[in-house]
């Protein structure tokens, strides 16, 4: 039986904010042009700024939200954080901060605490390079994730009560698995579903193994967000499988809900995008919608709203 479409308070735990005419994010100056998973990215070419957000989500009932780095010139990996700092001060959003790091550099440790000390940090990504299909992960080749160095930067994520999302196409999730066995007291935070690429049956077979071998361990938790596809419009038909799996192998407790924009906007609208969401999570009861849609979200990102953490809200039984 399904339960009624959820209407409480939503954060939206993975969106970006950015002003490419400044150059600090190399992949969006006029004359990039990235190898990109949905295509000609030239529309987000722009300003995107809070009232620009706020505008795509018009009508969802946003009580906070958590920006993504985004790539910003990684020989200034605080800069960004700095400035996503001074957009929160000026717009009351965003609320909190995954930052970047990278964990194979010798100033991983150093970088790591300076973000740290940063108010609205709470999570840091760095995308492990590795297995650039299914074939070269079944012929052994493995990501930074398995990398002595890296390792060692990811061991100081703990020492600040630091998460680490994960973003990482599907046929390296089981090394991802491993990651979180070997670092249980570190969150892993699994963006864009776990990337299942296409529809494919044999695609979502490896893509699911992948997540139950994720599933497995209490410190992951997963994002639904950036499911869109290349070529194919953003549907619900498309999309359940991928939602319904991530439910049923963690539950609305260790699910969050993100939009992704404005990149996932290349795909959808914003609106389309969480109502589909909600569509297929109507199937849950009332309390997994309301941890999907907020309570999953703060309670591994503890937003701030007016320096104060944000209070769990409308609890369902």
């Amino acid at each position: 039986m399904s339960a009624p479409l959820y209407d409480g308070p939503v954060i939206d735990a993975h969106h970006h904010v950015w002003e490419p005419e400044r150059g600090t994010y190399p992949w969006l100056r006029p004359e990039a042009a990235i190898p990109f998973r949905y295509g000609d990215y030239t529309a987000i070419k722009r300003r995107y700024l809070p009232p620009e957000f706020r505008a795509d989500a018009a009508g969802v009932p946003l009580a906070a939200t958590v920006y993504m780095e985004a790539e910003w010139d990684p020989a200034d990996p605080l800069g960004e954080t700095a400035y996503v700092h001074d957009v929160a001060k000026h717009f009351d959003l965003p609320n909190a901060i995954v930052a970047q790091a990278w964990l194979d550099r010798e100033d991983a440790a150093e970088v790591i605490a300076k973000q740290a000390s940063f108010p609205l940090v709470r999570s840091v990504r760095h995308k492990p390079e590795g297995a650039r299909s299914p074939e070269e992960a079944r012929a052994g080749v493995r990501t930074l994730m398995s990398d002595e160095r890296w390792r060692r930067g990811y061991a100081e994520l703990a020492r600040y009560r630091l998460h680490f999302d994960l973003q990482t196409p599907w046929w390296n999730l089981t090394e991802g698995a491993e990651l979180a066995r070997d670092f249980p007291e570190t969150t892993i935070i699994v963006n864009h579903a776990g990337v299942p690429g296409d529809r494919e049956p044999e695609t979502l077979r490896g893509w699911r193994a992948g997540m139950e071998a994720l599933s497995r361990h209490e410190n992951v938790v997963v994002k639904v967000s950036g499911i869109g596809e290349r070529d194919h419009p953003w549907t619900v038909e498309r999309n359940r499988e991928v939602v319904e799996t991530i439910l049923d192998l963690f539950g609305g407790g260790r699910a969050m809900f993100g939009s992704n924009f404005p990149v996932d906007g290349l795909c959808a609208s914003y609106r389309t995008i969480f109502d589909g969401i909600r569509r297929i999570a109507a199937t849950r009861s009332a309390a997994d919608q309301h941890d999907l849609f907020f309570e999953t979200a703060r309670r591994v990102y503890r937003p701030l709203k007016g320096g104060v953490p944000l209070p769990r809200m409308g609890d369902t039984a």
